[in-house]
């Protein structure tokens, strides 16, 4: 029996973009967002924010440095995170989840920024009981201290818990955990999955 379920964000919570992402910031600078993407996530400068490893102001001292450019704080928070849409069909889910007397809880690889904002923005983490979050624990998944994390926040035992994300690889990882895990595709295949496991929503 399900005592617990675990919701990856973007593209699961919220649909989001990092070409809009990176588009917005060189709209700022002059620059492509092709060359943003190079600077800022093939580099792995945006990965290190989601760990956790540098605070925003950090990030955005890099980015200034990086594009030569004087750029407003606010403004690149602004514009690498106004990029994210609610899944609605996946609200009515959890809150059916919620009266169920589940546990929910957020396991994402995210940056301070993109919380705040998606906090802020929507009402649906604040549906969540708890939130495991990249850039508080030190680790993106699939690295091993993010799963570790998720296990102390579960509160039941990991065949007792669901869990729902986008990659696949992120999920295989999570299932060598002990946890059921399923991709995300849709809500319909997440009712579908819920099933299986004797939850109707």
């Amino acid at each position: 029996m399900l005592r617990t379920i675990i919701f990856d964000m973007g593209n699961v919570l919220v649909h989001f973009s990092h070409d809009r992402m990176c588009q917005q910031i060189g709209a700022l600078c002059g620059q492509s967002g092709g060359d943003i993407q190079r600077l800022l996530i093939d580099s792995g400068l945006q990965w290190n924010f989601e760990r956790g490893r540098m605070s925003p102001r950090e990030l955005h001292r890099q980015i200034v440095e990086l594009v030569e450019q004087p750029l407003d704080y606010d403004a690149v928070r602004i514009a690498a995170s106004d990029i994210f849409r609610l899944n609605e069909p996946l609200v009515p889910v959890i809150d059916e989840l919620r009266r169920q007397g589940h546990r929910l809880v957020l396991l994402s690889n995210t940056s301070e920024w993109h919380f705040e904002f998606i906090w802020n923005r929507f009402d649906v983490l604040q549906r969540l009981d708890a939130h495991v979050l990249s850039c508080r624990v030190g680790a993106i998944k699939p690295e091993p201290p993010i799963y570790d994390a998720i296990l102390k926040e579960i509160g039941c035992e990991p065949r007792e818990a669901f869990y729902t994300d986008d990659i696949a690889k992120y999920v295989d990882t999570g299932r060598t955990y002990g946890l059921n895990a399923e991709v995300f595709t849709d809500v319909p295949a997440l009712r579908k999955h819920l099933a299986t496991h004797g939850v109707t929503v």
